[in-house]
């Protein structure tokens, strides 16, 4: 029994080794940071973007309705992703219960849908 694991094993050490010797020459031969910081090395350090240096945008807010509308997109998401494996059961299935549960939970989905739209959570303000 322990032949069938010595491949994996073998594997696992020769990857590890591999892994190990490439770290240590990275280490020994690749570049090092200087001591002190250079004018390019600051350069480097800066974002640029297109030939624009970028500055950072202090007065970019976003909204309430921002946040309402990306929140319900991941409730409804989530709830649709439930969806697909009861599709998956479906053609196994033979009672009519389990039939009944999913257009209860459609009718749910779209009782929570309709409540959310009339509420005009969903109007971009």
């Amino acid at each position: 029994m322990l032949k069938s694991y010595l491949p994996i094993l073998v594997f696992a050490v020769l990857g590890l080794t591999v892994g190990g010797v490439f770290a240590m020459l990275n280490h020994l031969i690749g570049p090092k940071k200087p001591k002190t910081a250079t004018a390019a090395s600051r350069r480097q350090g800066q974002p640029y973007e297109s030939g624009i240096p970028v500055e950072p945008a202090t007065g970019l807010k976003f909204g309430v309705s921002f946040y309402l509308i990306a929140m319900l997109f991941i409730l409804f998401d989530i709830e649709v992703v439930f969806l697909y494996p009861v599709g998956v059961i479906m053609k196994s299935a033979d009672s009519v219960f389990v039939l009944g549960e999913l257009i209860t939970f459609v009718a749910l989905l779209m009782i929570a849908f309709v409540y959310v739209w009339r509420k005009g959570a969903l109007d971009w303000k």
